[in-house]
């Protein structure tokens, strides 16, 4: 709508994917519709650093309240660490902001039944940044479900690889501790629960998982407390300067002082209490089964996705790094029972997450902005996806099934 005012928009959190995504690639991509009014972080020198790096002259704070007093947003983006998302949406719901909140939206039950109640009470709204939605892959995979190419959905397979570089950063991070990030079967997977829920059209019923710590942690065979002062770097294949990353080290080096934060902590440290290698197989109100799993050191980084139907097969293999060469498109399967089989070439769109991250924002943002696939996620999609992990990490710890729904109540 031509001439309208723009949305007045403030991020709590301006660590990596803060000051990144929601910060200097938030202003580039959508100023016509954007003007960032507020910054906040319980870190001062890093919120200075996030501020200059952003190049905005929005006041920066590190109390919440006053931020939200000073600046009246009409959005709060949240990017601070998982376990403090569920105090910091209420806050801005009670407060009369609309919230878009990074994944996983809360990590406990308990944190998405307070959003769920304080949303409804205030009037506001919550979307959850899901931009795996967003990819042109996921675009294309939605698109031929809903045109019935492979007929009624009776199983999926799923499985997500992280190699050894990406794997191993959760483990060098506040992630390790469960109490932080609800454990990778909420932190990540929660992207890759969201997914099967919006391609399915269904939600959870009944998850049965499994988990163990096979790498990391108290399984190495040797430890330090952070890279920069570790007397095994030489032989640590995890040994990760980040002095060489200027992005990493301007936010979190010298910020560190602060708050003891390293950025390259251990990923053998003994406190490291999350699984490194989790499966689960899930249920959905639809009759649908899904195999998943997850494993975090391995040689290739991406996903193999696959959906069974009465006619035919969607199969998907997305990898980022790898031996082979893939170039800059995926490429989707459609496997008729009788029939030729079809190839579709995906291409890769310029942005974050394959273009999800600026494809996001816009559909957050711009102005009547259409949403032919339902790709905005609000707050019962971002409850389904940590609830699904919620009840995964409960059925791997008591080895039982673990119903969804009841989590709610």
């Amino acid at each position: 709508m031509a001439g309208a005012a723009k949305r007045r928009v403030a991020l709590a959190g301006t660590g990596h994917r803060g000051a990144g995504t929601w910060g200097k690639e938030l202003v580039a991509n959508c100023a016509e519709w954007v003007e960032l009014v507020g910054l906040c972080d319980a870190n001062a020198l890093r919120l200075a650093r996030a501020r200059e790096a952003i190049g905005t002259a929005a006041p920066a704070f590190t109390d919440l309240r006053e931020m939200l007093d000073n600046t009246r947003p009409d959005t709060l983006v949240v990017a601070t660490r998982d376990d403090t998302h569920a105090d910091i949406v209420v806050a801005a719901l009670e407060a009369g902001v609309d919230v878009v909140v990074e994944k996983p939206m809360a990590t406990t039950a308990e944190g998405c039944r307070r959003i769920l109640a304080a949303e409804l009470s205030s009037g506001r709204r919550v979307d959850v940044g899901f931009n795996y939605r967003f990819s042109p892959t996921a675009e294309k995979i939605k698109e031929l479900l809903l045109s019935d190419a492979i007929g009624e959905v009776a199983s999926v397979d799923f499985h997500w690889f992280l190699d050894v570089k990406h794997g191993a950063d959760y483990f060098r991070r506040w992630h390790a501790k469960a109490e932080h990030s609800g454990s990778l079967f909420v932190h990540k997977a929660t992207h890759h629960f969201d997914l099967l829920n919006w391609c399915l059209g269904s939600e959870p019923d009944e998850v049965f998982a499994r988990a163990a710590l096979h790498h990391y942690g108290s399984r190495g065979p040797f430890r330090g407390v952070r890279c920069k002062t570790c007397p095994h770097s030489g032989e640590c294949p995890h040994y990760f300067d980040v002095g060489k990353d200027p992005w990493l080290d301007m936010l979190y080096e010298a910020p560190s002082a602060e708050d003891g934060y390293f950025r390259d902590a251990c990923v053998f440290r003994e406190e490291i209490d999350i699984p490194d290698t989790m499966s689960a197989s899930i249920r959905f109100e639809n009759g649908v089964q899904a195999t998943w799993s997850l494993n975090t050191f391995m040689p290739i980084e991406g996903y193999h996705l696959a959906f069974n139907g009465a006619r035919g097969r969607l199969e998907i293999r997305q990898y980022e790094r790898q031996p082979w060469h893939s170039g800059d498109a995926d490429e989707i399967l459609l496997i008729r029972n009788f029939g030729r089989a079809e190839r579709f070439r995906v291409k890769h769109r310029a942005g974050g997450h394959f273009g999800g991250d600026p494809a996001m924002q816009r559909r957050l943002f711009a102005a009547a902005e259409p949403d032919p696939l339902g790709q905005r996620a609000g707050s019962m999609a971002g409850a389904l996806s940590v609830l699904t992990g919620v009840a995964a990490k409960e059925s791997a710890r008591t080895g039982l099934p673990v119903k969804v729904k009841p989590l709610l109540q």
